[in-house]
């Protein structure tokens, strides 16, 4: 029992340096001056989700191995949703809703940027059109900037061996840059 708790624990920290690393790129001013992400809340949190599906799509190639860091992973993402919901004042009764809102919204996006990576060039336009830009109207270079870089940032973590992932090791290209 004391060994499973202290692999947990472990876990639980690497995983908090994983969503770190992804953060910090989603928070990059690139993708919101050259690419068009409304730099608002929701356009935040939906880099933070297009970064944490592109990580947990590659660990979840890895099948029921990675399933305990993954799910670690995922809980430390939606921690982090709890804490800042109530940090600009979500009151307690609601926040609950909230984050159950966030996780459906999380899972929609996972399946359409999956049926989009999968897919044409159009179906993953229409997946960030609908997702990652649903506040706005963005330009059509900015969705092919961010299909682009989506496609290209999948094709990376696929071939990185798992392990990296699995010690905390995490790095993204830069992002796509105004032409």
């Amino acid at each position: 029992m004391i060994p499973r708790l202290f692999v947990r624990a472990r876990q639980q920290r690497v995983a908090a340096r994983l969503y770190d690393s992804l953060v910090e790129q989603a928070r990059r001013e690139e993708f919101y001056r050259d690419c068009g992400v409304p730099d608002s809340l929701d356009g935040r949190f939906d880099m933070i989700v297009l970064h944490a599906f592109l990580v947990l799509r590659r660990l979840n190639r890895e099948g029921e191995r990675v399933s305990a860091f993954s799910q670690a992973l995922f809980d430390c993402m939606f921690t982090d949703m709890d804490v800042s919901l109530r940090e600009i004042g979500v009151g307690d009764l609601s926040v609950g809703k909230k984050v159950k809102h966030m996780a459906r919204s999380f899972y929609g996006r996972a399946v359409a940027y999956e049926a989009g990576l999968a897919g044409s060039d159009e179906t993953l336009a229409d997946a960030l059109r609908r997702n990652l830009f649903g506040t706005v109207t963005p330009a059509p270079e900015h969705t092919a900037r961010m299909a682009d870089y989506l496609r290209r940032e999948a094709a990376a973590l696929d071939a990185r061996p798992v392990e990296e992932l699995l010690q905390g090791r995490l790095s993204f290209g830069p992002p796509p840059a105004a032409d």
